[in-house]
Formats: C-alpha cells, structure tokens, sequence
C-alpha cells in the first residue's frame, strides 16, 4: 500500500449556512454534489475533488485534550488578492514563513474556529512587500 494524498476533511458543525458560505467565500471551493446520507451537510470542491465535507450536527461539541485537529492546509497561488479579500471581509490573519524553505502561510480560522493554513511559494513574497510580517522574507 501506498499512500497518494489526502483526500478531505470531514468536519461536524453546528453551523452549517456559516461554515459552508465561509468555505465558498474565503477560501473559494464550491458547494457540489453530496450522497444522500441520512444527515444533513454539505461538501465542497476543490476543482473536482471534495475537499471539505462538513456535517451538520445539534451542537458541536467543543474540542478538549490533546487528541484534536490542530490544523489543515491548502496550497494555492494568488497571495496578494488572497490578503485583499481577508481584509475586506475583515477576517483575522495571521502569516508565518517556514524557517529554511520560505513557503508563506496565511492561517485562518473558519467561524467554528478550526484553524487552517494557506501555503504560498516564497516568490509569491515580493507581491506583499508591504506585509509587515513579511519584512524578514
């Protein structure tokens, strides 16, 4: 057996309108095309593959311990009109460069609060020279 890549994350929410409008309107996947499970929720496509499956629940139970999804990430391209949109919609960020490969992450957190990063190419630095956070690039 060999592993090929990740496939989604399955995320259960309480939240559903939010969590799915978030995903469409931040981060750009599209809501599509879901079985017919005995449970309402939604899942949404990167290009062709559904990525974020979301399932609704009652009430989300809130993390504790340890054993819990500390983060998820995309890779993608277009980081200045990524930064563009975060702060026209007034969406809290945070960017951090990985130390020796320079790749820029912008972390997020989606309205249930479950943290994800959105990986760049360092090149992609020299868009955002005004980013302050990016001065050490």
């Amino acid at each position: 057996m060999a592993l090929i890549r990740l496939d989604h994350v399955n995320i259960r929410t309480g939240n559903l309108a939010a969590m799915t409008a978030f995903y469409e309107d931040v981060l750009g996947l599209t809501a599509g095309e879901r079985p017919a499970f005995g449970f309402p929720g939604a899942w949404l496509y990167c290009d062709d593959i559904a990525t974020v499956h979301l399932i609704e629940v009652t009430e989300a139970a809130a993390p504790s311990g340890s054993l819990q999804l500390e983060h998820f990430a995309f890779a993608a391209k277009g980081l200045a009109d990524f930064l563009t949109l975060l702060r026209r919609r007034g969406e809290t960020y945070r960017i951090g460069v990985v130390p020796g490969l320079g790749i820029i992450q912008v972390n997020i957190h989606d309205p249930d609060g479950n943290h994800i990063h959105i990986d760049f190419d360092p090149v992609e630095a020299a868009s955002v020279s005004d980013e302050p956070a990016l001065a050490a690039v």
